[in-house]
C-alpha cells in the first residue's frame, strides 16, 4: 500500500479564480496512528463551493485556511490503523479530512458511514453537506408548504438539486434556475421539477414572471447577484429568502454585488436570513435518516459528478464556478 501523503496546501490568497500557483502540492510520509486517533485512505475528496470562501482571510463563520495548511475539504474513506474506542480498521467513514490521500484523525467530527446502504461519493452529497445544507435550508429556514412555489437557483448543483426535489416531496410546486438547456432538462425529466429558467439564454424577470404566475413563496438561494434581485422582485407576501450562497460573487475582485431590490422585504413582509449547515450538526443523522428513506422510495434522486486523478485537484476545482458540472462534484483520490 502506498504510504506517501499526497497534499494541496494553501500557497497564496486567490485573486479572482485561484490558480494554479495558489497552491502547493507536497508529499509526505505517512504518520502512524497515536493514543486516540485513527489513520485513513482518502478514498474521494468533497468538492464545495464553500471552499472558495475558506481561502478568504477575514471574519465568516468559519476560521480561514492558513497559508501553508492543507486545504479544508470534506472527504470519505477507510480506517488502515486505528487506536480510538469508537473506530476500528475496515470502516469507512467521512469528515473534513483535508485535500490529501492520508488523514490523522481523533475522531471528532468523523462519522461511520455504510457503503453497502449507498456508494460512498453520496456521503459527500445528498448524505453529505449539501444534502443537509439543502434538508435545513428548506425546511427549517424555508418553510415551505403545501402548494407553495419555491424557486431555487444553481438547481442543477449539488445542494439545489436536492431543496427542489424535497420541495417537491412536500407539496410544493417548483422552479429551477440553471445554466443552459441540458441542466433545464435535467431538473425537469428527471428530477421532476415544474419548470427551469436557463439564466444563460432566457430573461429572468419575463421568465420567473411566466412560470411563477401567483408569484414566489420560497426563495432558495445559492447564487447571489443578478439573479438574487430578481427574485426579489417577483417575491409573494410573506415570502422566506434562504441565503446558502453567492457563487457568482466567490471571484470578485471589487466590491460585492448585494440587492438592489431588497425593498420588496419591506412591501411583501418577507424575510431574507442566511443559513451555515453547521449549526444541524447535532441532527444530521435525523435529516439523514428521512434522505435515505426517500432515496429508497425513489422519491429522491442524486448525481455526482466525479472527477478521477488527485493531481487534478486545481483544475478540477474550478468547475464549480464554470458551470461545466452537473450534481455533486467529487475528486476520486
Amino acid at each position: 500500500m502506498d504510504r506517501v501523503n499526497r497534499q494541496f496546501r494553501l500557497r497564496a490568497r486567490p485573486q479572482g479564480l485561484p490558480k494554479d500557483e495558489d497552491w502547493e502540492y507536497r508529499e509526505e510520509p505517512v504518520s502512524p496512528a497515536g493514543p486516540g486517533q485513527v489513520l485513513i485512505k482518502t478514498a474521494y475528496i468533497s468538492l464545495d463551493p464553500a471552499m472558495r470562501g475558506w481561502m478568504k482571510e477575514g471574519r465568516s463563520y468559519i476560521p480561514p485556511v492558513q497559508l501553508g495548511e492543507v486545504m479544508r475539504a470534506g472527504a470519505v474513506g477507510e480506517v488502515v490503523e486505528s487506536q480510538h474506542p469508537d473506530f476500528s480498521v475496515g470502516d469507512s467513514v467521512s469528515g473534513a479530512l483535508g485535500v490529501q490521500t492520508w488523514a490523522i484523525s481523533d475522531g471528532k467530527g468523523l462519522h461511520k458511514v455504510d457503503p453497502r446502504l449507498a456508494p460512498l461519493p453520496r456521503y459527500l452529497g445528498t448524505l453529505g453537506m449539501p444534502g443537509m445544507t439543502a434538508y435545513f435550508g428548506l425546511l427549517e429556514t424555508g418553510q415551505p408548504k403545501p402548494g407553495e412555489t419555491v424557486v431555487v437557483s444553481g438547481a442543477a448543483g449539488a445542494v439545489g438539486s436536492v431543496v427542489g426535489q424535497i420541495a417537491k416531496i412536500q407539496g410544493c410546486r417548483v422552479i429551477g434556475i440553471a445554466g443552459g438547456p441540458e441542466k433545464c432538462r435535467y431538473l425537469t425529466e428527471e428530477l421532476g421539477f415544474d419548470g427551469a429558467v436557463d439564466y444563460k439564454s432566457d430573461n429572468l424577470h419575463e421568465a420567473l414572471k411566466r412560470l411563477c404566475p401567483e408569484r414566489i413563496d420560497v426563495y432558495f438561494d445559492n447564487v447571489g447577484g443578478e439573479i438574487l434581485d430578481a427574485a426579489l422582485a417577483r417575491l409573494n407576501m410573506h415570502a422566506r429568502i434562504v441565503i446558502c450562497g453567492a457563487i457568482s460573487q466567490y471571484n470578485a475582485t471589487g466590491p460585492i454585488q448585494g440587492p438592489k431590490n431588497y425593498l420588496s422585504l419591506l412591501v411583501n413582509r418577507a424575510r431574507m436570513e442566511g443559513i451555515v449547515v453547521f449549526d444541524n450538526a447535532k441532527r444530521y443523522g435525523e435529516a439523514a435518516r428521512e434522505m435515505a428513506g426517500w432515496i429508497a422510495a425513489g422519491q429522491l434522486k442524486s448525481k455526482e459528478h466525479i472527477v478521477e486523478g488527485f493531481e487534478t485537484f486545481p483544475q478540477t476545482l474550478l468547475l464549480l464556478f464554470s458551470g461545466a458540472k452537473q450534481g455533486k462534484l467529487v475528486l476520486k483520490v
